[in-house]
């Protein structure tokens, strides 16, 4: 195995070229244990070091964080004393004996460490949204590919029993052919707090490394509880908002059911954005082509985010009675309604026309495990970047309309270019800081 050093890393793009375009599948000898290290070890990352340590076949061997306090890196070496512990994820990266890694870091970071994992030839579990902007998306699907190793999205609610029923339910064809999707969060979020940079700045705490979490991100000065550790959701620097942050799960049955490729076409309506955060309410409405599962040759999937920002019982065609989540998706079809609240049982209507219709429950599955028994060779995943590159393209694709709301972009994924707005092409990726290379991108 090819060893990466920090300053190879650092100073050299020659990842993006031979490391990325071999490779065969890696799967470890069934009866082996994997060697997992594990990058962003608190809040989202230490629920994933949990869940994937659950399997009798893993080893954590390697933690990181840039808080060595007691929520984060300090909780999570006190549970595994024997795995080495970094606050330098490139540091980890030579530590000869990993397999698989798992990246539950802010956004921003996502795409610059599984990149580089990948080319080591590790496995990775990498949290939603998969990248910080389209062209990482796109990168890191590519690189799995090409690398042969074993990946899976952190959308983990797709391997849940309702997501999975819900799924059966609309390709059997239960309320026929699909005619319109619309998919929304309308609940509060506890991290969209600021309206613009906050000014100032505040001591750094002693066990955080502030310029190890900054990463690939400008440079800006530490304020308590506006970045690190949860509140940089709202930071377009370091977060995707409330779109990238819940679209993943929510839209990833609708794609998974439709079996939806790339949208040619979409329009965001929110407010006008400065350069600091992201809209507290938005629109995306997308065209994709039609597939099997739909009854016109294209068809209209419109999102809404926003506390209590949802579709109308009117533009959902429901009748008085039927609850509406305050996050899910309602699938309009040829025969009824499917709708799927946000981690809810499917449910169809009108009822009267469903009773007695067999719903047959899908069983759920592990998620996190499933990701670790596939790279033994032991299974699949489900949501390998070859799924969710392309899941998470659509949504930071909102993201690029939410830019320049109001202006219906054509997209064309082939070439990966919008091709009607060449002033929105500045948007599918991003600069990365001075000393921080992101090869592959």
């Amino acid at each position: 195995m090819a060893m990466l050093t920090r300053r190879n890393f650092l100073k050299s793009s020659s990842l993006s070229g031979a490391a990325l375009v071999c490779g065969i599948s890696h799967a470890a000898p069934a009866n082996s244990k994997l060697n997992v290290a594990a990058v962003g070890v608190g809040g989202k990352g230490w629920s994933d070091l949990n869940s994937v340590s659950a399997s009798p076949y893993v080893n954590i061997v390697a933690l990181c964080d840039i808080d060595e306090g007691p929520n984060n890196l300090g909780r999570a070496a006190e549970k595994f004393p024997r795995a080495k512990r970094y606050v330098d994820w490139r540091k980890m990266m030579e530590q000869s004996d990993i397999d698989a890694v798992i990246v539950a870091t802010p956004d921003h970071m996502h795409a610059p460490i599984s990149l580089a994992a990948m080319a080591l030839d590790k496995h990775v579990y990498c949290e939603k949204p998969l990248a910080h902007s389209v062209a990482e998306a796109r990168a890191m699907k590519e690189a799995a590919a090409k690398m042969g190793v074993v990946t899976q999205m952190g959308n983990q609610i797709q391997s849940h029993e309702f997501y999975r029923t819900a799924v059966r339910l609309l390709q059997d064809g239960a309320v026929g052919k699909i005619r319109e999707v619309y998919s929304w969060q309308s609940g509060g979020t506890s991290w969209n707090l600021w309206d613009d940079r906050v000014p100032g700045s505040d001591p750094v705490p002693p066990k955080v490394h502030w310029d190890l979490w900054l990463g690939v991100a400008p440079e800006r000065p530490y304020v308590s509880k506006c970045y690190h550790s949860y509140n940089w959701r709202n930071w377009q620097d370091f977060g995707t908002g409330k779109l990238g942050d819940f679209a993943c799960h929510i839209l990833d049955p609708v794609f998974t059911a439709l079996e939806l490729t790339a949208p040619t076409s979409l329009v965001a309506e929110n407010p006008v954005l400065n350069k600091e955060v992201w809209p507290k309410t938005n629109i995306v409405k997308y065209i994709f082509p039609g597939t099997q599962y739909t009854a016109d040759p294209t068809i209209n999937v419109t999102w809404y985010s926003g506390v209590d920002h949802r579709p109308t019982r009117e533009q959902l065609t429901l009748p008085e009675g039927v609850k509406i989540p305050k996050a899910g998706s309602v699938f309009i079809g040829e025969k009824g309604h499917l709708i799927l609240p946000h981690v809810g049982a499917p449910m169809l209507s009108p009822q009267e026309a469903f009773e007695e219709y067999p719903v047959a429950e899908v069983e759920g599955r592990d998620h996190y495990t499933a990701w670790a028994d596939a790279c033994r060779g032991e299974a699949e995943t489900s949501s390998s970047f070859s799924y969710s590159g392309p899941l998470t393209e659509a949504v930071l694709l909102g993201i690029v309309a939410s830019r320049l709301p109001t202006q219906s972009l054509d997209w064309d994924s082939s070439k990966m270019k919008i091709t009607n707005a060449p002033e929105a092409n500045q948007f599918l990726r991003k600069d990365y800081r001075a000393g921080w290379t992101v090869p592959g991108v």
